[in-house]
């Protein structure tokens, strides 16, 4: 069942991420490479601290405007909201309709804040985030509203004919792609070498019960993967997944990423060149990888430099706080939109 496939995508993401780093630091602050740490000092000078959340005092105290400008944020699941309350979706035949979220989106994603921040209604600030969405992906739906078939890794697929026109009528889009890249490869090597035995944590995953990660969400996690009781050559096959198979599968997610940042920027401005375009960085939600740390420092140089030549407006979301199933956090959210508001100034 695509459905079970779907979740079973998600529950491998949050193994991925939980084998990969200490538990007990999901709340702590991660320090940056030296290179990337003296970099984001240089672009963040004006910008507020990650635990700020109050808006700009100019969006908050603004009135609506007569005629309203319309934002319009392209993403994958960390743009959709997953994790968050009130996220809006439908099963499909072939894993989740997000349409419900493109306008009934939770009021504490990044999107909601930004257009709040904006004097916006949700007619006007639209989430496009689509769980699974990988790079090329979103070239195929920027250049024709439509994957043309599931992406087999992912378990997703999205048609829907109102993309480009949303993309036409905004006067601000947003990007935000580029994590599933690595990720989706690396979930599949997990459920590889475990033989698939990680669909065991799908119920713990979708539950939420790993969101907020602590002590004792460590010991559910821990039992759940006691459960799996993985032989020898599985241990071993994911061990030499997490810290000697990963280049490989950052390497060919850089080429990926970098390859299609560029059509879907050329996209979006064939459907709409008035548009002001934002660029959304990158945070690591995987910090103890050396192997991923060094895929979103070079996403982030990249991404800063297509900002360069393309005219567009590069917003670094460096320390965007996340969960422990990688996604941000209510203020990680937060921090992405007032770094964007910020930017829009």
């Amino acid at each position: 069942m695509k459905n079970k496939k779907f979740a079973s995508f998600l529950a491998a993401a949050a193994a991925l991420v939980l084998l990969a780093m200490p538990a007990f630091a999901a709340d702590e602050q991660t320090e940056l490479p030296a290179a990337e740490a003296a970099e984001v000092q240089q672009e963040q000078t004006a910008a507020p601290a990650e635990q700020e959340t109050a808006l700009p005092a100019d969006a908050q105290t603004a009135g609506e405007p007569e005629q309203q400008l319309t934002y319009v944020a392209l993403g994958d699941s960390i743009t959709s909201g997953v994790g968050l309350a009130d996220m809006k979706y439908n099963i499909a035949q072939i894993g989740y309709d997000l349409q419900p979220n493109f306008e009934g989106y939770s009021s504490q994603c990044y999107t909601a804040l930004v257009g709040k921040g904006l004097g916006l209604d949700r007619q006007h600030a639209i989430n496009l985030g689509l769980p699974g969405l990988m790079s090329p992906d979103m070239v195929d739906m920027v250049q024709n509203s439509a994957m043309p078939k599931m992406n087999q890794a992912s378990g997703s697929y999205y048609v829907y004919p109102e993309y480009q026109e949303y993309l036409r009528k905004a006067d601000i889009i947003s990007i935000q792609i580029g994590s599933n890249d690595a990720l989706v490869p690396c979930i599949v090597g997990l459920g590889e070498a475990t033989n698939w035995k990680s669909e065991q944590l799908a119920g713990l995953m979708v539950s939420g019960a790993l969101r907020d990660f602590n002590f004792q969400k460590l010991g559910l996690f821990l039992e759940a993967l006691n459960r799996m009781t993985l032989t020898f050559d599985e241990s071993r096959a994911t061990n030499r997944l997490l810290f000697r198979g990963m280049d490989e599968i950052c390497d060919q997610a850089y080429t990926n990423v970098t390859n299609s940042l560029p059509q879907i920027v050329a996209g979006i401005r064939a459907l709409n060149p008035d548009a002001k375009i934002v660029l959304l960085g990158y945070t690591n939600p995987v910090p103890l990888l050396p192997a991923w740390n060094r895929y979103f420092s070079k996403l982030n140089r990249f991404a800063k430099d297509l900002a360069t030549q393309e005219g567009l407006t590069y917003v670094a979301i460096p320390r965007a706080q996340t969960a422990a199933d990688g996604h941000p956090t209510v203020k990680g959210h937060q921090y992405i939109a007032n770094q964007i508001l910020n930017a829009l100034k």
